[in-house]
């Protein structure tokens, strides 16, 4: 503390005299200066992750889950991982982000869970959110192996990851033509198959859903509904969608419906 007085000095002169106060014996304050602030350490900016850096980060993170599926259901690990890598955007896109839904698999109508609202083949779609990324893993397992359109995917080798990207773009997995070309490059670029287990490795409890190989079409005409034609042949309306890829429950004049035939 700083005390300034008006003093004379012994030849009459006036000056002002400072004296300093300590505020404690012990303490003195000191003076805060631009040079005795601590530095703050300099920041260096994170470099952005390449795409391949991205891959390879996606592989460390989620490879291991996908062996596990691949030993309970009898999925590649390959696939799982290309898919993975392809409809989260490495991880990065908002899906998987927000709502921890890698493999971009819609609400449908049986999905009674928490819900994210994202523009895709039409704008605001349902897509499922999920409190983890292993049970968006595991709903992946389960969406294929439950749906019947996928059903012969489980009767091609476990090692054919080629014919595994063609069906399941035939079976309507994604609607770009270019997705199973772009599942086999990035399985050959990164050595994906590794991550394949062997046959003995698999636990082999796939259960995958028995469907009657006999179909017949049904053609749309005025006045069907998805219901109507359900109830004409005997069938759910669940059977109907899967088998027809349809989508919103939406059918229309002159449409030709393939319909199960039940023993």
């Amino acid at each position: 503390m700083l005390i300034i007085l008006n003093g004379f000095t012994s030849c009459g002169s006036s000056r002002k005299v400072i004296i300093e106060k300590q505020t404690s014996p012990t303490k003195q304050t000191k003076a805060v200066t631009s040079t005795n602030l601590p530095k703050k350490a300099d920041k260096v900016p994170e470099k952005p992750l390449t795409n391949k850096e991205k891959i390879v980060r996606y592989i460390d993170l989620f490879a291991p889950i996908a062996q596990q599926e691949m030993k309970s259901f009898g999925i590649p690990a390959s696939i799982t991982i290309a898919q993975g890598i392809l409809e989260s955007g490495m991880g990065f896109g908002r899906l998987a982000v927000e709502g921890n839904n890698h493999f971009g698999i819609k609400c449908h109508t049986e999905w009674d869970g928490k819900r994210i609202y994202h523009d895709d083949d039409e704008k605001g779609e349902c897509f499922r959110v999920y409190a983890d990324p292993k049970d968006s893993f595991r709903d992946h397992s389960l969406f294929l192996r439950d749906r019947s359109r996928y059903a012969f995917l489980f009767e091609l080798k476990i090692d054919n990851y080629k014919s595994w990207a063609k069906g399941l773009k035939k079976a309507g997995y994604a609607t770009d033509p270019k997705y199973p070309d772009k599942l086999i490059s990035l399985i050959e670029r990164f050595d994906l198959t590794k991550y394949d287990l062997k046959k003995n490795e698999l636990k082999l409890v796939i259960n995958t859903p028995k469907v009657s190989k006999k179909t017949f079409v049904h053609k749309v005409e005025k006045g069907d509904t998805l219901y109507s034609v359900s109830k004409k042949y005997n069938v759910t309306l669940k059977q109907i969608i899967e088998l027809n890829n349809i989508k919103d429950q939406t059918i229309f004049l002159g449409q030709s419906l393939t319909i199960p035939s039940n023993p």
